[in-house]
């Protein structure tokens, strides 16, 4: 979306503040719930409602062959759908510039925190591996898909059972309750660089204005594990934000974790 000159202005004074237009602190995230067993059809499923910004995720898995650089690991695929209803920024058509960047994002935290354990995914050294496919589509953004999508998938995927395999055929709408090998849940927190200050859970008035965002993926045991980074916009960020972000990237990704963590089965 486009915002005027004037709301840019306006949200940027307030955030000089430390106040914004929907009355939150600068780190401070909207109400996050989560809920299973969306997609019937799924071997996992779950929707997020963060504020306004709703996402649903569905997980599937099949076999097939590894690729020839992992013959004993299984694989993973993120898609992610942009449409209309969701935003009057997205096109009906293939993938845009940004379906595929959120989809990578979400695909980096995932693989880079070893959420998934690849190596037990394994039917047939050589000849059959478990392949999971991760299907975000956003209902309604109302600001910060990203870490919506991460939080959701990740939730996805804890609810996700194998299905039934006989031979090398899925037995598709047969389902076990072996659920996936996973390991310690990643979190993704964005920040925003709005004038010179630092916010998270954007809204897409306050993504608009921002001149910079950085992802952070995290793990979080009984100490904390920065997995992946990455940087987008125009304006760099010097050593001292950056120090900044990951002093608060620890301290804010502790509390969306406990909040997250508390409503996964």
């Amino acid at each position: 979306m486009k915002i005027s000159e004037l709301t840019k202005k306006r949200i940027e004074e307030l955030i000089r503040e430390d106040k914004r237009m929907d009355g939150r602190k600068p780190l401070e995230f909207r109400d996050v719930s989560l809920e299973f067993g969306i997609s019937k059809k799924a071997e996992g499923s779950a929707r997020i409602k963060l504020g306004d910004t709703e996402v649903v995720v569905g997980v599937k898995l099949n076999v097939g062959e590894p690729y020839t650089d992992s013959p004993d690991s299984g694989s993973m695929m993120v898609t992610v759908e942009m449409w209309p209803l969701a935003s009057e920024k997205f096109d009906m058509g293939p993938p845009d510039i940004r379906a595929i960047e959120l989809a990578r994002l979400v695909d980096r935290g995932i693989r880079e925190s070893e959420f998934i354990d690849f190596k037990k995914l394994c039917v047939k050294k050589g000849e059959v591996v478990w392949t999971v496919f991760i299907d975000i589509f956003p209902l309604n953004d109302d600001g910060n898909l990203i870490d919506a999508s991460a939080i959701a998938a990740a939730a996805a995927l804890k609810t996700a059972v194998f299905p039934v395999i006989k031979g090398d055929k899925v037995q598709f709408g047969e389902l076990t309750t072996k659920k996936l090998p996973l390991k310690n849940i990643p979190i993704a927190l964005t920040f925003y660089k709005v004038d010179n200050k630092i916010l998270l859970d954007p809204t897409p008035e306050e993504e608009e204005a921002s001149k910079a965002r950085v992802t952070v993926t995290m793990t979080f045991d009984k100490e904390v594990f920065i997995h992946a980074m990455q940087k987008a916009g125009d304006e760099p960020l010097d050593e001292q934000e950056i120090s900044k972000i990951l002093d608060i990237a620890v301290k804010e990704g502790k509390k969306l974790f406990d909040k997250v963590v508390k409503q996964i089965k």
